[in-house]
């Protein structure tokens, strides 16, 4: 049956992997991070087990979603050693792996793109009224910081993933001033693959209550990042932060067209485990929308890849005839 590419929302069949829960950020509405010292690193034997555990599940990203080791922590090398071996062990069984492990050094980033088909990191907010509430203990989280981060990725030709947090104290106003920032990097390098638009919805593990987004205006979010970012980046939104299927329709039609990872559980937001994809499509065909899977890499970043990336990359896009627009 022909499908025409407008009516298309793509999804990555994914897992996520978590490295360590330790983060040195104690961001006040947080739900994954442990206390340094109190989560033990995965192994490499344990990496292997649970990859095994996948290779006829039909998934394709392997996402490592890691907590902060203190960039001065005489452990931070071999963390990034750990995170290097976990993508390339993910290579090994078949997989593409995707890394999202707070701010990196530069020289830290040039190493894991050579074990990273795409690489993450969330924007969250630009505004620096943040650093004194939610922020306060999160000294990663300061803006520059991270909007370095997109503008190395750029200069590394990194294909790279970020996004904004809705609900944990911003403005309105701050969104566009957001979005403006995200796609300026953009434009000077033509990396960034999507922009999640991501709703906070309030967890049992976060250490302060009184977080959260009004759903109803996420819709508005949408059609504010789409009229502000380059057609070329893709809007995502995770549909298990949503869960009202009228505003998830609402959503598409502003101009999200991507689902992201959905996996067995959603790691930082263990309250709103991951809708499957069965069931996503149900909701959405009932608009004419079809969903689609994709790989993490869009295919205009393929040729950034290193030969040893291409080929995995190569066999995936022939093993499940990805369209080339996805």
């Amino acid at each position: 049956m022909f499908i025409q590419m407008s009516t298309l929302v793509s999804y990555s069949p994914a897992y996520t992997i978590v490295p360590t829960y330790e983060c040195f950020n104690r961001c006040s509405y947080c739900n994954f991070r442990k206390e340094p010292g109190d989560s033990p690193w995965l192994t490499m034997a344990e990496m292997k087990q649970e990859l095994a555990g996948l290779c006829e599940q039909g998934v394709v990203e392997i996402l490592i979603l890691s907590g902060e080791v203190h960039p001065n922590s005489p452990r931070r090398e071999a963390w990034c050693d750990r995170i290097y071996e976990l993508c390339d062990e993910a290579l090994n069984w078949g997989f593409l792996p995707h890394t999202n492990a707070g701010p990196l050094k530069f020289e830290e980033m040039a190493r894991l793109k050579q074990v990273n088909v795409s690489m993450g990191l969330m924007l969250e907010q630009m505004t620096r009224e943040l650093l004194q509430t939610v922020h306060r203990h999160a000294p990663s989280k300061v803006p520059s910081i991270r909007l370095q981060q997109l503008d190395w990725a750029g200069e590394l030709k990194i294909p790279f993933t970020t996004g904004l947090l809705l609900g944990i104290g911003e403005s309105p106003s701050d969104w566009g001033w957001t979005l403006e920032a995200i796609a300026k990097s953009h434009d000077r390098s033509g990396h960034i693959q999507e922009v999640i638009v991501q709703p906070y919805r309030e967890g049992s593990r976060q250490a302060q209550p009184g977080y959260g987004f009004n759903l109803s205006q996420l819709p508005e979010v949408v059609a504010i990042a789409r009229r502000i970012l380059p057609e070329e980046i893709t809007v995502q939104i995770p549909p298990n932060l949503v869960m009202e299927p009228e505003i998830l329709l609402k959503c598409l039609e502003a101009g999200a067209r991507d689902l992201g990872g959905i996996g067995p559980q959603d790691v930082v937001n263990p309250d709103y485990p991951h809708i499957n994809p069965e069931t996503l499509s149900q909701i959405i065909n009932r608009k004419g929308w079809q969903l689609q899977p994709r790989l993490p890499i869009y295919p205009q970043y393929d040729s950034w890849l290193s030969p040893r990336l291409q080929r995995s990359v190569n066999s995936w896009r022939k093993k499940l005839q990805f369209p080339q627009q996805l």
